[in-house]
């Protein structure tokens, strides 16, 4: 599961109640003298700080797919297959808006940037198989690239999005694919996604060249709109394919730990399945 302090897909975050300054502790006798603070405490041993800082740093920056408990393993799912994803591009070309269309079919009108990483999930079908996408959408502004950067290791597929209004963000592709060249595995599939195709008056980019870039490059290619919803369905589906693909002709391996793919036990006949956005509890991800 993804670290506490990532808002995950679109819940609501939990709510904490603020106790009024002076108030004692709940439980305490006010009587009693308070504890002592930090600064009386009896400070841990440098080496002690030091590892521990290590195991919360470590906590926080795993991002490996969740390796199921015991008690997990010998439950059904209604899914088949977990691939990871991560949506990688421009500042403000329109990521975080797609993810949203994707997982809950609806247009984000005022969408913020985002600051670090946000995550979605949805479950989808390929070649009758329950398919569970986990989505990474990571900022594009520069000053976070080190940050995301942590999070190409073990993606099965990524979206790389350019606005096909602004050149500049066409241009940085070569920059955004080198870094998915090299931080992520062979095998891992990227679909190249020229968002916002519903602003054809204000097209900056052309189809056909954006095109030959994507062939010249190996990449699938289509362009989309998270505005109307066109093509979103296909960019995510389509990567899934060509996972999907890699996994039957044996050219990906599920035991390789950066592969991005978990193999899940079927559920069982009369199980809940279904390819429809799944409602996301884990916290607020606008």
């Amino acid at each position: 599961a993804p670290p506490s302090w990532i808002r995950g897909g679109w819940g609501r975050s939990r709510a904490v109640r603020a106790e009024p300054v002076g108030a004692p502790e709940r439980g305490r006798d006010p009587a009693r003298p308070p504890p002592p603070s930090p600064k009386q405490s009896r400070t841990a041993p440098r080496g002690d700080r030091a590892a521990a800082a290590a195991t919360e740093r470590a906590k926080l920056h795993s991002h490996q797919l969740p390796e199921p408990s015991a008690t997990m393993a010998t439950a059904p799912y209604n899914y088949s297959y977990i691939f990871k994803y991560i949506i990688i591009g421009d500042m403000g070309v329109g990521k975080s808006c797609l993810l949203h269309q994707f997982t809950e079919k609806k247009f984000m009108a005022d969408c913020p940037h985002t600051i670090g990483v946000e995550f979605g999930t949805r479950i989808i079908e390929v070649s009758g198989q329950k398919i569970k996408l986990q989505i990474w959408d990571t900022a594009g502004q520069e000053r976070f690239r080190a940050v995301t950067r942590s999070y190409y290791r073990g993606a099965a597929g990524a979206l790389m999005v350019y606005d096909i209004t602004r050149r500049s963000t066409y241009n940085h592709l070569s920059s955004w694919l080198t870094d998915a060249r090299n931080l992520t595995n062979p095998n891992t599939v990227i679909i190249l996604i020229g968002n916002k195709a519903d602003l054809e008056a204000q097209r900056d980019v052309t189809y056909e060249e954006a095109k030959q870039f994507a062939e010249e490059n190996g990449l699938l290619f289509l362009e989309a709109s998270a505005k109307t919803g066109e093509n979103v369905e296909d960019a995510f589906l389509e990567a899934a394919k060509k996972i999907y693909q890699n996994i039957q002709d044996g050219s990906l391996d599920l035991n390789a730990a950066e592969s991005g793919v978990q193999h899940k036990p079927s559920a069982p006949q009369g199980g809940r399945l279904t390819s429809e956005p799944q409602p996301q509890r884990e916290g607020c991800g606008c």
